[in-house]
């Protein structure tokens, strides 16, 4: 279980641009596995996330995540 709440910072390209995002290890593979069901990298799935997001935008994934693990 603490394998997955250690927080890990990850380089992600946005539009061209490149940032960091830190989000917990569930959230990057729950992340990981929404992108490969849709068909598209995961920088294209936060791609995605970050035009729709009014805040932070690791706060964003993981209401992204949440929103999309309730309709299972």
């Amino acid at each position: 279980m603490t394998e997955k709440l250690s927080l890990r910072k990850r380089s992600v390209t946005i539009a061209g641009h490149g940032t960091s995002v830190s989000l917990e290890n569930a959230f990057w593979d729950a992340l990981k596995d929404l992108a490969e069901d849709r068909g598209i990298s995961m920088n294209a799935l936060i791609t995605e996330i970050d035009k729709e997001r009014t805040g932070n935008l690791s706060s964003a994934i993981r209401v992204f995540i949440l929103e999309n693990m309730r309709r299972f």
